[in-house]
């Protein structure tokens, strides 16, 4: 493959389509078999992603100019060199089409060349005058505007209202920061932002939640103490999640949907070390993911794992811990900004996960002690997987009640809190805290 930013752009959108494989897992694999320089792979990656961000708005009006039917890897072609009229700005619109017109010989489109020219010459000449999306403060203006499926726009209009709904996918198509929690039984926090601070690397703390950083992107691995273990990655919604459960040392945690491991990580590090974790994921090669996490963070002398089904009752576990984490399986769309490619999924995709959360807490809730505490989680923004579950839950289990908390600058209304990107700076996230009363 010529080491071409172009042309990485194109087979990373490729893959993801024929695949349904992660952005991010896609677009790392093409870096690193190209090996482009550093420009060239920013280029890639802002292209490839501007397009999985603005598919539905690209298409709309690349519509206008062109009336035949394109294949997928065609349709890909024209949405590069779409975003680059219409979102970057530095390359000159007679370059942005010759470009795109050579990336059709280069991944031998040929046959479609003509097309791309004479379309994106019809787009550059009419990208300032171009009409404007019709319908506006209608749930279709928002799917074609910010690119998300028609039916999420639907529904979160009539759970959240229109200006929240606009809010929320405005901020699902801004760039994520990079957020990183510190092992502070390696490193304190002083020393880690003095060796950030000699690198040039700039950053964003918290002082209510210590050891927690942002930073502008950058890659994880190059980062000074990846290899020491100083650090690991995880939302700053997910760690005061763990936070709020309130581990202590001595205590005995069940991550029960614990893959890839940040919350496992959390919770050992907010035990200072000083507990039995059991970490479990349907999975085998998943268990291994968070085996080399914990090892790497030397956190593994306090973590077991196990390959099960959250769903299915270990009578040997009755009772028996203190805190159990339930980050259960759900749609994701809290966490679009970071997987654009979340957007292309269906709503009858999404129907029967309510009804597989609420079978693991029900589940779940028998392993928790008299006294201890059942921390639900979703990377969701959807009521059916998060307020509703915990109303039935609570319902149907009156031997728990809802907990409020105070972490991290955040504070829970009746035991549960909804992060949003655009008012929380986090992903879309929800935790509801469950104790469980003492007989």
């Amino acid at each position: 493959m010529e080491n071409n930013a172009r042309i990485v752009a194109f087979r990373a959108l490729e893959r993801c389509e024929k695949d349904h494989a992660w952005s991010a897992v896609t677009l790392d694999s093409l870096l690193r078999e190209t090996e482009l320089p550093a420009r060239d792979a920013a280029l890639a990656t802002r292209m490839f992603l501007g397009v999985l961000q603005n598919e539905t708005y690209l298409d709309h009006y690349l519509d206008l100019f062109c009336r035949t039917r394109t294949e997928a890897a065609l349709r890909a072609v024209l949405r590069l060199g779409a975003y680059q009229l219409l979102f970057l700005d530095k390359i000159p619109a007679h370059a942005a089409v010759s470009e795109t017109v050579e990336l059709c010989r280069s991944v031998r489109l040929d046959r479609g060349a003509s097309l791309v020219n004479a379309v994106l010459r019809r787009l550059s000449e009419n990208k300032d005058r171009l009409p404007p999306i019709p319908g506006e403060g209608s749930a279709s203006f928002l799917a074609i505007r910010y690119s998300h499926p028609l039916w999420l726009a639907e529904r979160l209009m009539r759970e959240q209202g229109y200006h929240q709904t606009e809010a929320f996918f405005r901020a699902n198509n801004e760039t994520a920061p990079l957020c990183i929690q510190l092992n502070r039984l390696r490193v304190s926090t002083a020393d880690y932002l003095r060796s950030l601070d000699r690198l040039g690397i700039s950053y964003r703390i918290f002082p209510e939640l210590p050891g927690c950083l942002e930073l502008d992107g950058g890659k994880v691995t190059a980062l000074p103490g990846f290899e020491e273990g100083l650090f690991y990655v995880q939302d700053r919604a997910a760690r005061i999640a763990v936070h709020a459960a309130g581990v202590m040392p001595g205590m005995r945690i069940l991550d029960a949907c614990a893959a890839p491991g940040g919350k496992s990580m959390a919770a050992v590090l907010d035990a200072r070390g000083d507990c039995r974790l059991t970490g479990c994921d349907l999975h085998e090669k998943k268990l291994r993911l968070i085996l080399s996490s914990a090892k790497r963070l030397g956190l593994e002398d306090c973590l077991d794992t196990l390959a099960a089904d959250a769903r299915s009752f270990r009578p040997e576990w009755e009772s028996s811990f203190d805190v159990v984490l339930a980050d259960v399986p759900c749609s994701g769309l809290g966490v679009i900004r970071k997987r654009p490619e979340i957007r292309r999924k269906g709503e009858e995709e999404l129907q029967a996960l309510p009804q597989i959360q609420g079978a693991i807490l029900d589940n779940l809730c028998r392993y928790v002690k008299p006294g201890g505490v059942l921390l639900y989680s979703t990377c969701t923004v959807l009521q059916a997987e998060n307020r509703d579950q915990l109303s039935s839950f609570l319902q149907k289990h009156p031997d728990f009640s809802a907990e409020d908390f105070s972490v991290g600058g955040i504070h829970s209304a009746d035991g549960c809190y909804s992060f949003w990107p655009q008012i929380d700076g986090t992903d879309g996230f929800f935790a509801a805290k469950l104790r469980r009363k003492t007989l």
